[in-house]
């Protein structure tokens, strides 16, 4: 790819970031969040934003060294501080509602080996001061995660690569598994949505209450779904102010939140979990009253064990997602190490926070409401991949009709 092409390329990434992620609207403020990585595309990314009409982009930075740093030299009580000032500036997002962007570039294994139970708490005591500013936001703000290359993310996953060319060959793959690399980016996404919505709609006319899970390598579970849930995928509407934004790029699942407390069985996944700077690999979960009572991974159990027991609502499902084992992002080859992509290669679950949009006609209703429901509250929300070539999906009706919905991975309607 030639340099000025490349720069063209990059340029309309940008634009269906700012554009068709997050939507951002005439004299909307924007909030991007960003690694230093790349920060010749967040200059792009930052323009294209004032082009769509933001009134301001604000740039917050990340590194991970620094998070490093924090969490070995900082105590618990430190680590969990909300200044005066940053309670200030939630205050102020929650009635200004910015887009939210968040580009992700880290590496993989950037927090190996720090203490994750002072970590934790850390984060913890935050969340509980700042949870009252997240709440008040939620399904009121358009946001949108996207990704670019980080060199050691990029090592990662093309080890056998000098470095130069494992970064240029990551562009290549995120460009292409976001609709992004060849043709009109908007266009292409346009479409994409208009192909979800549909095959949402066809589950959503199903009536499910259930979803049994069955794979011979070992997964044998049974999720029960909330009455009032419906199928999304895609392009989200945003009540606030009815714009129409893709909160995930890319994004191939449809997904659904179950009703907490309700799961029952054995669950393995098929992919590794890359969760605060750590990969847990080859694990397992089995579910009792809704609940994790057991677990085991081969490597980094200790941090599955801490992601479970951050509160009440981590050990139980937020999210069901359904994505066929033909998705691009599995049959690009690539194992991303990122959950943003590897969820979208494969069927996949979450721990912890369910979406209440998901629920029918949710603006009608509070968020204590909707959690009545059955909507999972939790201060994380950690996606897990158990999609694979041979995992069936069967869905089960009110009326006792088993419905296939994926056989041997892939869609059986």
């Amino acid at each position: 790819m030639r340099q000025n092409m490349k720069k063209t390329v990059l340029k309309g990434y940008a634009r269906l970031i700012a554009r068709t992620g997050a939507a951002v609207q005439k004299g909307q403020p924007v909030i991007i969040v960003a690694g230093l990585e790349q920060p010749e595309f967040i200059e792009l990314l930052a323009a294209e934003c004032y082009r769509a009409g933001a009134s301001e982009v604000e740039v917050d930075w990340r590194h991970q060294p620094l998070t490093r740093l924090a969490v070995r030299y900082k105590s618990a009580k430190k680590l969990g501080e909300v200044k005066a000032w940053e309670e200030e500036k939630q205050r102020w997002q929650t009635e200004a509602l910015p887009a939210r962007i968040v580009v992700l570039s880290e590496d993989p294994d950037g927090l190996a080996g720090i203490d994750q139970a002072k970590y934790a708490a850390g984060m913890q005591a935050r969340y509980q001061k700042l949870r009252p500013y997240i709440d008040a936001r939620e399904n009121r703000e358009q946001w949108c995660i996207a990704a670019v290359p980080g060199e050691k993310w990029a090592k990662k996953v093309f080890p056998e690569l000098p470095k130069g060319r494992a970064v240029e060959r990551l562009w290549e793959a995120i460009l292409s598994c976001s609709r992004a690399l060849e043709g009109d980016p908007l266009e292409n996404w346009r479409l994409h949505d208009l192909d979800i919505k549909a095959r949402a709609e066809a589950l959503n006319a199903m009536g499910l209450t259930a979803l049994e899970y069955r794979d011979p390598n070992g997964t044998e579970l049974r999720v029960g779904l909330i009455p009032e849930a419906l199928f999304l995928g895609g392009a989200e509407r945003c009540p606030a102010n009815g714009v129409e934004y893709n909160p995930n790029i890319p994004s191939e699942e449809l997904f659904v939140t179950p009703r907490a407390g309700d799961a029952e069985g054995v669950v393995h996944a098929t992919r590794p979990l890359a969760v605060q700077g750590v990969l847990i690999e080859d694990f397992w979960l089995r579910f009792e009253g809704g609940r994790v009572v057991e677990l085991h991974a081969e490597k980094n159990e200790d941090a599955l064990r801490t992601l479970v027991g951050m509160d009440e609502g981590a050990a139980m499902l937020g999210e069901c997602a359904l994505v066929p084992y033909e998705s691009p992002i599995r049959e690009s080859g690539i194992l991303f190490y990122n959950t943003l992509f590897d969820e979208n290669a494969a069927c996949h679950l979450a721990l912890g926070r369910g979406y209440s949009s998901n629920i029918r006609d949710y603006e009608k209703y509070s968020l204590d409401e909707l959690r009545a429901m059955g909507v999972n509250d939790s201060m994380v929300h950690e996606d897990f991949m158990i999609g694979s070539a041979e995992l069936d999906i069967t869905g089960l009706t009110a009326s006792g009709e088993r419905l296939p919905i994926f056989r041997s991975g892939g869609w059986a309607f």
